[in-house]
């Protein structure tokens, strides 16, 4: 079952497009990722999605729905809920007050605190630092904490920008880890943007490689990390 789907969608920042008649799919249960350079458009159609950035042409439907045009917290109690570039925490609040300001949208208390069990376990670290400020924690346990932010919304698809972006090499296999757990134990969707587009391959099933706007390679992620076109336009050579 297709749970989101983005078709023609076409994006100007003033004059200059950022999307020119792209087209994704994330089915339900499945792990999406997005790769390309720097201005290829990756964020761009995370904005869309989220209704941060409106679309010249084009639709975007997500579980049948069509939500291109809805404002960014109905799409969040849609139950689409995303990691933003950058990790973007509330430096001055405790690692819980930023976890539960991700359940904003949500009425159900007793939910909310299995909820917040369920992030702690899948990452002991925000336990151990739960009454710290979030601007004390370093950038992996901070990578950690917006994406268990993100699924206090309890969201069947998680929209993840650059998750590895300036985190140590060590804690991004951690946060690679992590995203496969979610989509398997917890059966979230996920569209994943990311430049490490090696790592992003490799954790994902199937993949769309942008440039300038457009969608230039698609398919299996497995093939694509294989594929020579692949390799020299987003691998740096062989693998």
């Amino acid at each position: 079952m297709t749970l989101l789907s983005v078709s023609n969608a076409e994006l100007y920042y003033d004059h200059v497009y950022a999307l020119k008649g792209v087209s994704i799919e994330v089915e339900e249960g499945e792990t999406v990722a997005l790769i390309g350079a720097n201005g290829a458009g990756k964020s761009s159609i995370l904005g869309a999605i989220t209704g941060l950035r409106r679309l010249r042409r084009g639709e975007i439907h997500f579980a049948g729905r069509r939500i291109d045009g809805a404002t960014p917290d109905a799409i969040v109690k849609m139950g689409i809920a995303m990691v933003p570039e950058g990790r973007r925490v509330f430096p001055l609040m405790s690692v819980r007050d930023n976890l539960l300001m991700g359940a904003f949208s949500r009425t159900d208390r007793a939910g909310i605190a299995v909820t917040l069990e369920g992030v702690l376990t899948r990452f002991p670290r925000l336990k151990e630092r739960f009454s710290q400020q979030a601007g004390t924690l370093s950038g992996g346990e901070q990578q950690m904490m917006v994406i268990g932010r993100a699924l206090m919304a309890k969201p069947r698809l998680l929209l993840l920008d650059e998750p590895s972006l300036g985190i140590a090499p060590k804690l991004v296999q951690d946060i690679a880890r992590s995203i496969v757990a979610i989509n398997r134990d917890e059966k979230v969707s996920v569209l994943l943007v990311e430049q490490n587009s090696r790592m992003a391959l490799r954790i994902s099933r199937r993949a769309y490689a942008l440039a300038t706007g457009s969608v230039a390679l698609a398919g299996n992620s497995a093939e694509l990390l294989n594929d020579e076109r692949v390799k020299k336009l987003y691998l740096g050579g062989e693998l």
